[in-house]
């Protein structure tokens, strides 16, 4: 996968995109994923809902596409740069999201999802380049000794843990799929998903 989103996610009330860091007694200690790099915490109030968590609506019921996927079939089309942003027309934003997935469905999936959709690519694009995760991707695939298998498999797994395991037992986020309405208004760059994740039948490759 081109994109690693396991640990980003849409706030609401919170413009922009942000890494989640860790639990906090009070809510979630985000950094945002901008130049800043500013660190902050995201009230437990506030719904933050992971990426990776997101899927986008097809028209069989029993299938939708996983985010992470749609990033993979747009980098493929477009490269890094998309061709579309929030404020591109509604002719130019319903082409984009056709031509990566045909099949998307136009009932569930609204305008303002495939501009919430646009402005993510933008972001992780920008600040998670392709090269890059393809790179690690190919590192963690290269074949080793007999020896330093073991040993290599072991440091990946206890870092992986490091950097992602939360404190506690606070639970990060809530998943989404685009093609819901908004509970509530925000910022124009603040992406927010509040349907249910719907999971898909699709097996994953």
């Amino acid at each position: 996968m081109p994109y690693e989103l396991q640990e980003l996610a849409a706030i609401s009330g919170m413009p922009g995109l942000y890494r989640l860091v860790r639990a906090a007694r009070h809510g979630v200690l985000v950094e945002s994923l901008d130049e800043k790099a500013t660190r902050t915490l995201a009230p437990a109030r506030n719904k933050v809902s992971l990426l990776s968590e997101i899927s986008i609506y097809t028209q069989d019921p029993e299938e939708t596409v996983p985010l992470t996927e749609v990033f993979e079939r747009i980098y493929q089309k477009h490269g890094a740069a998309s061709p579309v942003t929030a404020k591109s027309s509604e002719d130019e934003l319903t082409g984009f999201l056709a031509g990566v997935i045909p099949d998307y469905d136009r009932d569930r999936v609204y305008l303002s999802d495939i501009k919430k959709l646009a402005s993510w690519y933008g972001i992780v694009s920008k600040h998670r380049p392709y090269q890059e995760a393809a790179a690690a991707e190919a590192t963690e695939e290269a074949p080793a000794t007999t020896e330093e298998a073991p040993k290599a498999k072991a440091k990946s797994a206890k870092a992986s843990k490091a950097d992602t395991e939360p404190s506690a037992d606070e639970p990060l986020s809530t998943g989404g799929v685009i093609g819901a309405a908004d509970e509530a208004p925000t910022a124009e760059g603040n992406p927010e998903a509040t349907a249910p994740a719907k999971k898909s039948r699709k097996k994953a490759e």
